[in-house]
């Protein structure tokens, strides 16, 4: 069984047991969170879709850390006129275990 679901402007094909990792949330670690976009969930062949969201479905996880990734540069460059400026990003993240999918 897995549902597709869509939060931070994104959407993820989650299965109960998966690890994922989703624009920052505000809950604590270790804190319960529930995803009532659902878009799809498919049982054993069984499929609904929801035109836009699935009625009555949701997808409950579990929290299990607040972190940021890796540092990426950003770069500005501009040939012959000696501009150049260099700026360093860190994206937040919510790291979130999937426990439960109903609907």
């Amino acid at each position: 069984m897995y549902a597709i679901i869509k939060t931070g402007g994104k959407q993820y094909r989650v299965q109960e047991g998966d690890k994922i990792f989703v624009e920052k949330l505000t809950n604590d670690v270790d804190s319960e969170v529930v995803f009532d976009q659902v878009l799809a969930v498919v049982n054993d062949g069984d499929v609904k879709v929801g035109s836009p969201l699935v009625e009555g479905a949701k997808v409950t996880g579990k929290v299990l850390e607040q972190g940021k990734e890796k540092k990426i540069l950003v770069f500005k460059y501009k040939a012959k006129s000696n501009y150049r400026r260099r700026q360093g990003h860190r994206q937040p993240y919510t790291k979130i275990s999937i426990e439960k999918i109903e609907g």
